[in-house]
């Protein structure tokens, strides 16, 4: 399995996590909401933090799927793969 492929599988673990913290986030809005209304309080605000380190999460993993995309392509790969090679060669 080459450098590429390990960052490849990392930016898709993050990207499935962030999936399911965002799940859980909009879970927890949810029955949240259903308690707050049955007992008659409501606050705008509950959970919004929450959904913000959810979106804030996905966006950093769209960014690492977008790089990963560059990563991929030839030119850079071989740039990336002569560099670390070149650094393991100088120890």
């Amino acid at each position: 399995m080459t450098i590429i492929d390990r960052i490849n599988l990392a930016a898709l673990g993050a990207q499935l996590a962030a999936r399911g913290r965002f799940v859980a986030a909009v879970r927890r809005l949810r029955d949240a909401d259903t308690d707050e209304a049955r007992s008659g309080r409501h606050d705008p605000e509950a959970g919004a933090t929450t959904v913000e380190y959810a979106i804030g999460t996905i966006a950093a993993a769209g960014f690492a799927g977008l790089l990963i995309v560059i990563l991929k392509s030839d030119a850079v790969r071989s740039a990336l793969e002569s560099v670390i090679q070149e650094a393991l060669r100088t120890r």
